[in-house]
């Protein structure tokens, strides 16, 4: 049984071929302070362990202290580990996979309220975004 509410190994976007495909073949949806690159990826691609994989960055311009950069980060992927279910849960029923890489774009340090109700508004935009693909090609 696989357990809830976690981030595994394979979850995590961490190919450096992968990442450089999303930032040149992916579309973006932009909630500020997040930027959000996703890439449906083709069904018959067995290359990605599961249905989604995300990564997550904090430009060293706006933070130049790696201390508030890994703060912001962990913030991210803590409040996407514990929403990501919904839309894990639309790509299993229509048999699709998606690599996610949330950039945030803000200048200030967030608190996890922030992170956590901006991180939902991504993840409903993007189910919303896999509904209409999926009607339009019905």
């Amino acid at each position: 049984m696989k357990k809830a509410f976690t981030l595994s190994r394979q979850e995590r976007l961490k190919s450096r071929k992968r990442i450089e495909q999303l930032f040149r073949e992916g579309r973006s949806i932009s909630v500020f302070p997040y930027r959000v690159l996703y890439l449906p990826v083709a069904v018959a691609d067995t290359r990605l362990p599961t249905a989604l994989q995300a990564g997550v960055a904090v430009s060293s311009k706006h933070f130049k202290k790696a201390v508030h950069r890994n703060k912001i980060k962990r913030l991210t992927r803590e409040a996407y580990r514990l929403q990501k279910a919904g839309l894990q849960q639309k790509l299993i029923e229509t048999g699709k996979q998606v690599m996610l890489f949330f950039i945030y774009t803000g200048r200030e340090l967030p608190d996890f309220l922030l992170v956590k109700e901006k991180v939902q508004v991504i993840l409903d935009k993007l189910i919303r975004v896999i509904d209409e693909n999926r009607s339009a090609h019905t």
